[in-house]
């Protein structure tokens, strides 16, 4: 948008006064990023070039939305050394203390951090892309100076500066933002507990073998790490031991793994076996029980008993039926208990040589029967049972 300049001449041609002329001049401030397709521009690639004068903003004012024609510059600085969730957090909440921020970060330079802090890990040119890259930062300064001047403020157009609030001595000042908390341009943010750079340093210098041998795995030499002979060695033989170790390990738990399976299968081999030497038993008793198949003449005795008293004819027809069933099962049980007995030599075999017998009577046909009514009926009867054995015979 063109700007007008000082001392310009109105529509009528007659000129203004200074502060008539200033009053009309229009913010050209960078605004806030919209979108995270690029990363954030250097600062001495895109420098506030606004002639508008920056009003004096207290922080309630900015936290109300003011100005409505230009965005809030927020300053925030530091080291930035192996960027880390606490650094974005601190970003993120400078980017959010108001409506309408736009977020400078400062990153000191090599020179100024190992001056007056100590080494880092990270090279100044790496730390400034790790700032460009997050996605709270709308412009980045190199070279930020370690004590902010009012020259350096009033250069960036900078309204407040955003830090934790514990005083951060160094460079022979006690707060080097005692002078920023004076002016009312300082707002506090919250530092996250347990995520420092020096926590993440101070982890890799506690495991410093396990970290040593970690890269030697992965190909790193012994004079990257600047690692001796010695230890190099060392190192080495500890990675051949702990791959042995999880070999072992390995084949325990595949071992457990195999014990388990075939315990499952054991049990349920014994519970089918169960299982089928209950039918087994069972159906053994059906068969030779005393109330099994094997035992007809006790089933029929009370059959035979009606028909005995009834018609003797038929009772001898019956009881005949009853014996060739008895002889049958006799043979049929015989031949069983045969298969399942342990074989023996032909001389000791016990049923070898023994000639078949016809099965007697059984006692409770005569003994439990009523006496016939007559002599006669009584020879008849008895006539009958001998021509019936003769038949037999």
């Amino acid at each position: 948008m063109p700007v007008r300049a000082a001392g310009a001449e109105s529509g009528r041609g007659i000129p203004k006064s200074p502060s008539e002329a200033m009053e009309e001049l229009e913010h050209t401030c960078p605004q806030p990023r919209l979108t995270l397709t690029a990363p954030a521009p250097f600062a001495d690639e895109t420098s506030c070039q606004c002639q508008a004068p920056h009003e004096k903003l207290t922080i309630a004012q900015a936290r109300l939305g003011t100005p409505v024609d230009r965005p809030v510059r927020v300053y925030a600085d530091g080291i930035f050394d192996l960027f880390h969730a606490g650094h974005a957090r601190a970003l993120m909440q400078a980017k959010t203390l108001f409506p309408n921020s736009y977020l400078l970060v400062g990153v000191c330079s090599d020179d100024l951090t190992h001056k007056f802090k100590g080494f880092t890990v990270m090279n100044e040119t790496e730390r400034y892309e790790a700032l460009r890259h997050c996605r709270y930062v709308d412009e980045v300064i190199r070279d930020a100076p370690w004590t902010l001047t009012p020259e350096f403020l009033e250069k960036h157009k900078i309204d407040f500066v955003a830090h934790d609030d514990i005083p951060y001595s160094s460079a022979g000042s006690d707060d080097v933002y005692k002078h920023i908390k004076e002016a009312g341009m300082f707002v506090p943010t919250q530092r996250t507990e347990g995520i420092s750079t020096s926590d993440i340093i101070t982890r890799i210098v506690r495991d410093y073998d396990v970290y040593a041998r970690r890269n030697l795995q992965r190909g790193y030499t012994a004079k990257e790490l600047n690692v001796s002979f010695i230890n190099e060695k060392k190192y080495r033989f500890q990675n051949q031991v702990d791959k042995m170790k999880e070999k072992v390990k390995n084949v325990e738990e595949k071992s457990k793994e195999f014990v388990y399976k075939v315990e499952e299968k054991s049990h349920d081999l014994i519970q089918k076996w169960e299982e089928k030497s209950r039918e087994f038993i069972g159906n053994f008793l059906e068969l030779f029980g005393p109330d099994g198949a094997w035992h007809p003449m006790a089933q029929e005795a009370p059959c035979l008993q009606r028909a005995w008293l009834t018609d003797p004819a038929r009772a001898q027809l019956e009881r005949r039926g009853v014996l060739r069933q008895k002889q049958m099962f006799q043979e049929r049980s015989g031949r069983m208990l045969q298969a399942f007995s342990p074989r023996q030599s032909p001389n000791s075999s016990p049923t070898r040589g023994r000639s078949p017998s016809r099965s007697p009577s059984p006692p409770w046909v005569i003994n439990k029967t009523s006496p016939p009514s007559s002599p006669k009926a009584a020879s008849a009867s008895l006539s009958s049972m001998s021509e019936g054995d003769e038949d037999e015979k």
